[in-house]
């Protein structure tokens, strides 16, 4: 089969017969898209037959113990790293914050730096911004403020005197969308002796990431953007998680998963994320691609990648070519995501209003990416209107939408 069987696809989304979501044509993926039949399945057997302490010596105890580890050890297969290094948390900013509090211990005392870059979700950004109050020199790699882009270039200046010692960045904005080169920076990083930490919340739903190709030592992003639930998800490779000061219970510290959890997790929902391997696995057979887990997953990837460029191009030429907008990011659909900001000639959350009117989930805002958006010189007072698919969205819905800004606009 060559690409993608888009009615298989959305089979596998109750939205898609839902009486309440199904009207609409969906374009707030960027902010949460719909959950699988997998993991819906998945999280209400464990709500029905699991809903006790876990690993205890009981039939519904064991089981759901073993549908956790089963979560865990599936998607590290699938990201290509070793099960004891995936972790969750109630989301990627807790997450974040967590691993924050390490790297502040870890570099007490040095004279080491932090690059951060003004591309980013405030949640990789203003946390290791903060260690600036500890003495810790924060340095910025700022965009083109025409472009939103992040050039090698001057990353190559901010490493140069060798001081830093880590480099948070996104693999793409969630409002510039273009996709960053996640394995030559974390190898330039690596080159100059620092860490990298990876925000993948926003690429992550267009393809769950090969970990391991990337090279990278932290990979974070958010399960209930990748058709999942409420949950957190962070790769830490082995090397440094053991290296950072663990800010767990003392007595769980040497175990790498929870090394960074200093709350109990939430049973449930790990268990439910198996449900997005369960969704992969779905796809790989029924396209015909085989492998061990990492295989499958990559092919996937392609596919659904494919499937989105192909979908959101003509959204992107539309925008591209109107006089009263400005389109944030890549002209090229293949070289961003397909969550697709522009800044509007008026305040953009009336503008999403109207399309709700048309049948057009959508909305508008800042999306907590407010340092991108300054760099670049948009309004905040009027935001941004943020039209955002996944590899699920149909032809059908781009024509709809298209047709709903021309009236709108």
């Amino acid at each position: 089969m060559t690409g993608l069987d888009l009615n298989f696809v959305r089979d596998q989304f109750p939205a898609f017969s839902s009486p309440v979501l199904s009207g609409h044509a969906f374009f707030e993926n960027a902010g949460g898209s719909y959950p699988c039949r997998q993991v819906v399945d998945r999280l209400h057997r464990f709500y029905t037959d699991r809903k006790v302490q876990p690993y205890a010596p009981y039939a519904g105890a064991r089981e759901g113990g073993a549908e956790m580890d089963e979560a865990r050890a599936r998607l590290a297969a699938m990201m290509g790293v070793e099960t004891r290094e995936v972790s969750f948390g109630p989301s990627t900013s807790a997450n974040t914050y967590v691993l924050a509090q390490a790297v502040r211990q870890w570099l007490r005392g040095t004279d080491g730096a932090v690059v951060v870059t003004n591309q980013d979700h405030e949640a990789n950004s203003g946390v290791w911004r903060r260690l600036a109050d500890e003495g810790v020199e924060v340095r910025e790699w700022q965009i083109d403020p025409q472009t939103g882009s992040l050039a090698l270039a001057d990353l190559t200046v901010l490493l140069a005197d060798g001081r830093v010692r880590l480099v948070c960045f996104p693999h793409c904005s969630n409002v510039v969308a273009e996709i960053n080169p996640v394995a030559e920076i974390a190898a330039m990083a690596r080159a100059a002796g620092a860490r990298t930490c990876v925000d993948g919340v926003s690429y992550a739903p267009h393809g769950f990431p090969d970990v391991a190709a990337l090279g990278c030592d932290v990979y974070l992003f958010s399960a209930y953007k990748t058709f999942g639930p409420h949950q957190g998800i962070m790769v830490i490779r082995e090397a440094w998680g053991m290296e950072l000061p663990a800010q767990c219970h003392y007595f769980n510290a040497a175990s790498l998963y929870k090394r960074f959890t200093p709350a109990g997790p939430d049973h449930a929902q790990i268990a439910a994320c198996a449900g997005m391997a369960d969704y992969v696995d779905a796809l790989a057979a029924h396209h015909g691609i085989s492998g061990d887990a990492a295989a499958r997953n990559r092919a996937v990837h392609d596919l659904m990648r494919a499937q989105e460029v192909a979908v959101i191009a003509p959204l992107v030429d539309y925008l591209a070519a109107r006089n009263d907008l400005r389109l944030i990011g890549p002209r090229d659909a293949g070289a961003r995501a397909p969550t697709v900001a522009v800044a509007l000639d008026r305040v953009a959350e009336p503008v999403s209003v109207a399309l709700g009117e048309r049948g057009i989930a959508c909305w508008a805002g800042d999306f907590y990416a407010v340092r991108p958006l300054q760099a670049m010189g948009v309004d905040l007072s009027r935001g941004v209107l943020r039209l955002s698919a996944a590899h699920y969205t149909s032809a059908g819905d781009v024509a709809r939408l298209i047709a709903a800004l021309d009236e709108v606009l």
